[in-house]
């Protein structure tokens, strides 16, 4: 029996405000592709079940946009005619009963079968049992739905718990609303002959739990994720179980270094070779304050010019930090600008702009003298 297991698809995210071809935020197409690759992959991995344990959209009112994609998807999966089991994780449930579930437009599917009502959904076929627990808002309530979970097991047939939620407090996201897993009903996960999570956006097992995994995202929500590699999970229950993370193809997320304290040589040799269509994250190290003001991002940007997106982190000398602080504080910003234009400009030009700055700050001074 085998079994894809993907998860955190986050289908309607966008950010960096790049534009594609076709006006859509580049990043909002990047979690599109990256779903229709697993989709691509399931075709040919032909698997007798397909579960997605939660966060299909990256809101709980998704864009018109990730609507129209995800039916388009799913319609495809229907056709294929293998059992598709989703839960909803926390992005994609209402906070309140005011609002509808957005995983109810896949009821009318064929062979799609969705848990999101913030209740324990067995989903039961001749040989196996998928006890679908979606994300609760709830602990409570939770728990109880925990207990019917353990109540459905049936023996006699392989049983696949599936939950979006953390395992352990090293597994929380910092986000609103998660569940955290309570630890004294791990033990129902050795009644289960395969525990699928979601929620964590690395793929990996979880601890000393040998058959319980998070399948991990499909795409980067954010840079601190770029150790991570994206993919799904191929899961054969056999004799024994069996899973293989299956890598998709993303846009590249790139950390590159500029040593401050040997600026020029670092800027001269840095290799862009690997930044084409990439977003890259540039951290100048050991900057000193005043020496941060002449560095301007306009011109770190220009060095990746083929890169989808460039963001730089500043990082300062942390001995000198407080005493260049303080210093640049100690210059009065007159002595500043004068320092600034003599940088600029030579001679006669100096002196003229010289007496004109004098002139405005000995107004600026007049203008705001506290003793008036």
């Amino acid at each position: 029996m085998k079994i894809v297991h993907f998860s955190d698809t986050h289908l309607g995210f966008n950010d960096l405000e790049v534009l594609n071809d076709e006006n859509i935020n580049q990043r909002e197409a990047d979690f599109y592709d990256a779903f229709a690759q697993v989709v691509e992959q399931i075709k040919e991995i032909k698997p007798d079940y397909i579960i997605h344990t939660g966060d299909l959209f990256h809101r709980s009112s998704p864009s018109n946009r990730a609507i129209t994609f995800a039916l388009e998807q799913f319609k495809i999966i229907d056709s294929l005619d293998i059992p598709f089991i989703l839960i909803a994780g926390n992005h994609s449930t209402p906070r309140t009963n005011l609002s509808s579930p957005i995983l109810k437009i896949f009821d009318n599917f064929k062979n799609i079968y969705a848990a999101y009502n913030q209740e324990y959904k067995k989903i039961e076929f001749e040989h196996i049992i998928f006890h679908a627990l979606p994300h609760m808002n709830d602990e409570t309530k939770a728990l109880s739905q925990i207990e019917l979970c353990e109540e459905g097991i049936d023996k006699s047939k392989k049983n696949i718990m599936m939950m979006h939620c953390s395992v352990g407090a090293f597994y929380l996201m910092n986000e609103f609303g998660e569940w955290v897993y309570p630890s004294d009903k791990e033990y129902i996960f050795k009644m289960m002959d395969y525990v699928a999570l979601g929620h964590w956006h690395g793929f990996g097992k979880v601890g000393k739990h040998e058959n319980v995994y998070y399948s991990g995202s499909t795409e980067r929500t954010s840079l601190n994720d770029k150790r991570n590699s994206k993919g799904f999970a191929e899961i054969n229950l056999y004799d024994e179980l069996q899973v293989e993370y299956k890598e998709i193809n993303i846009r590249p997320i790139l950390t590159k270094e500029i040593d401050c304290e040997d600026y020029e040589n670092f800027v001269s040799n840095i290799d862009t070779s690997d930044t084409k269509d990439a977003i890259v994250e540039v951290r100048l190290t050991n900057l000193s304050v005043l020496q941060s003001i002449d560095i301007q991002n306009s011109e770190i940007k220009k060095l990746f010019a083929d890169a989808m997106s460039v963001s730089v982190k500043r990082d300062f000398k942390q001995a000198q930090r407080q005493t260049e602080m303080m210093e640049a504080e100690a210059v009065s910003l007159e002595e500043f600008f004068l320092q600034h234009i003599k940088e600029e400009a030579k001679g006669e030009e100096f002196e003229r702009l010289k007496l004109k700055v004098q002139e405005l700050f000995a107004h600026y001074e007049e203008v705001c003298d506290d003793t008036i």
